[in-house]
């Protein structure tokens, strides 16, 4: 309803409203909906003016000394949105929809090494900039992390309308840190890759996750997940697979259901307590063709035959049904999908009209917040295209991924991506285009109101213009608690998958064994009752951990440089292999390979006397397995192929279809005996 009230209502754009005569002509009946039922919220202000109406309190965000619509908590968040966005300048609208780097330490603040942000820097973006919503990429630990937020904040608190901050995150429950993908946990309770949780297929585990994680996003000041992955792992060399549900696409759509209905707090949507869910990459990311990744501009095409993209939306079903608040379209171009029968334009989601209006719009219905990529709008000039020089670092200033458009200026990629349903544009801060595309008629400013208002709307459900701020001193209690991390380390013991047991090797006893180490804490295995030796002829056998193979393809990228391509298999000379093969020749060899990709396994197969897979665990949940004090219970969320010829031959947009996998999708052993 309120899209279309915005739609087809004209707003000053260059001044504040002064008369409450205009306003109300502008404002439909919904904005005056008010349930007199509500209690009293508590009210978090620092500098704002408490006001009280008919016995109730309210923050004084305008400082006029009146309550106004926006104001006051017992409308609704769409009739106080729609009140809001009148009230807004071009300016400020343009603002909102920027979704900025919270600037902390490192280029762009992309690297957040430090424990503290940039005030001053944060004060220009927040203040001259009207940018409300920032990704925090700070490690610091739950207490610092949450005053920090706090300070945020309070620079927000004093703008002109007093609107409140959204702040974002990459995942922070798991194993793995990637740049731009994930962030190092600092204190939060660490949890099983997600496709750990594919392994265990169990819907109320990820629910029960997503919630842990809420509490604790939620007890440091943090509001939006960039979360959950619902691209379907169909080609094996991709470097992102980790942050998947798997390769099976029914499974996808029902955990991402409940990962969204966690985090959110509710079947229902969004609420006060609950945590943004920006569902990604729509659509068809895990088609990458060759497994090269997008956010490079060797990778920018995904591969596909006419028909298959709908095996690829079905996990966002999941999303939807479970009434996700944003969608982040992916970078990728998708060669050879169609929709409704036509070809696809060849331009990235983010600029895709018939992906983000005719398809996630008209036929799903979405009518929450559509969020791009990082850097869309960039320039990729020549060291973006064609990587650095021999010598030369890459840099993050060289980076965009404009892909299809990059001969558009700037201003009318903007505008390409508002005309194609965008609302938000992730990782910069530069609104001026906005506001340019609109004076210069190639944005309707009726679809800068509706960008507007959607975002607005979610910070009205989630509380915020009541109260922003958070308890540091709860925070610590809270983030990574002893009992939510004991949650954790179950999932991370159940999700081990079984492939090699070989004369029932596991479980084994500790007491009394001699046992050489690669890879594991030799204090945790002496807390076990193992003894440790350095010497593999004193070892009665061997526990190594190693992680799946790659390659780093293209270091010359910023990205290439980080993410795991190439090669699927296990190469003689590589360091991990020569060192499995040393080790496993001597003594019988427990193998646990982290599968972060689906590795080819051939090579080790007959090494490993037992052989697990991992997506994610530590030495404690592993070596909780390898005694017998847990049993693993994970299946194969993906098929792990037999050879690299077979991984060619696949096709990129179709599941498990490698012809003789050397174990299949759901493969998963179980132990026959107790230790002994």
């Amino acid at each position: 309803m309120g899209e279309n009230i915005i739609a087809h209502t004209a707003y000053p754009h260059s001044k504040m409203i002064s008369s409450r005569a205009i306003l109300l002509s502008l404002v439909p009946i919904v904005v005056h909906a008010q349930d007199t039922t509500l209690p009293q919220p508590t009210l978090g202000a620092r500098s704002t003016p408490i006001i009280q109406v008919g016995g109730k309190k309210f923050k004084d965000l305008n400082r006029n000394g009146r309550l106004e619509p926006y104001e006051d908590w017992r409308r609704t968040p769409r009739g106080r949105a729609f009140d809001l966005v009148a009230r807004m300048t071009l300016e400020e609208k343009a603002g909102m929809m920027m979704h900025g780097t919270a600037r902390s330490g490192g280029p762009l603040g992309m690297v957040g090494a430090g424990t503290g942000y940039d005030t001053a820097a944060m004060g220009r973006l927040i203040r001259d900039a009207a940018v409300n919503s920032f990704i925090t990429r700070l490690r610091s630990d739950p207490a610092t992390l949450a005053a920090q937020n706090n300070a945020l904040q309070e620079i927000a608190e004093r703008t002109r309308l007093g609107i409140p901050l959204t702040i974002s995150t990459d995942p922070r429950n798991h194993f793995q840190y990637t740049l731009g993908a994930s962030v190092q946990a600092s204190g939060f309770s660490q949890w099983p890759e997600t496709l750990g949780f594919a392994a265990l297929r169990d819907a109320a585990l990820v629910r029960r996750f997503a919630d842990i994680a809420r509490q604790e996003y939620r007890a440091v000041g943090i509001e939006e997940t960039l979360s959950p992955q619902a691209d379907i792992a169909t080609e094996p060399r991709w470097s992102r697979i980790s942050g998947t549900f798997g390769e099976d696409p029914d499974v996808a759509r029902d955990l991402v259901k409940a990962y969204v209905q966690g985090f959110q707090h509710g079947t229902s949507g969004l609420d006060s307590l609950g945590v943004l869910a920006v569902v990604k990459h729509w659509v068809g990311y895990g088609a990458q063709k060759n497994g090269l990744d997008s956010h490079n501009s060797y990778g920018k095409f995904a591969s596909f035959s006419p028909g298959d993209l709908e095996t690829h939306i079905k996990p966002f079903l999941g999303a939807f049904a479970a009434h996700v608040s944003g969608v982040m379209p992916t970078y990728s171009i998708l060669q050879g999908a169609t929709v409704n029968g036509r070809p696809i334009a060849q331009v990235g989601a983010g600029f895709n009209e018939q992906l983000l209006n005719e398809v996630l719009r008209k036929r799903y219905g979405f009518d929450g917040i559509i969020l791009t990529d990082w850097a869309i709008t960039n320039d990729c000039g020549e060291k973006c295209q064609n990587g650095a020089p021999a010598g030369e670092r890459p840099s993050f200033a060289d980076l965009g991924m404009p892909w299809g458009v990059e001969n558009l200026s700037k201003l009318d990629r903007f505008a390409k991506a508002i005309n194609a349903g965008v609302d938000q544009f992730g990782g910069v801060e530069e609104s001026q285009y906005v506001n340019e595309a609109v004076r210069a008629g190639k944005v309707d400013e009726r679809k800068v109101n509706e960008s507007a208002y959607r975002v607005a709307v979610q910070k009205f459900r989630q509380g915020l213009f009541e109260n922003p701020y958070v308890d540091p001193a709860r925070a610590a209690q809270i983030v990574g608690s002893a009992e939510f991390q004991r949650q954790a380390t179950d999932a991370q013991r159940r999700s081990l998958v079984l492939l090699e047991n070989k004369k029932d090797f596991l479980p084994i006893v500790a007491s009394g064994k001699r046992v050489f180490l690669h890879g594991i804490d030799s204090a945790t295995a002496t807390r076990y009752g193992f003894t440790v030796v350095s010497d593999l002829s004193q070892a009665d056998f061997a526990i190594v951990r190693t992680g799946a193979p790659y390659q780093t393809v293209h270091p010359q990228y910023v990205f290439g440089a980080m993410m795991h391509e190439g090669d699927l298999g296990f190469r003689d000379g590589d360091k991990e292999f020569e060192e499995i093969k040393r080790i496993s020749a001597a003594v019988p060899t427990v193998l646990t390979v982290s599968l972060d990709r689906p590795a080819i396994l051939t090579g080790v197969k007959d090494r490993a006397t037992a052989l697990l897979a991992n997506f994610g665990v530590s030495d404690v949940a592993l070596l909780d397995v390898v005694t017998g004090a847990a049993q693993p219970q994970g299946r194969l969320p993906f098929e792990l192929p037999s050879s690299m010829a077979e991984v060619e031959a696949q096709k990129s947009d179709v599941p498990h279809d490698t012809a003789h996998p050397l174990y299949p999708i759901g493969f998963g052993r179980r132990y026959s005996r107790v230790a002994r």
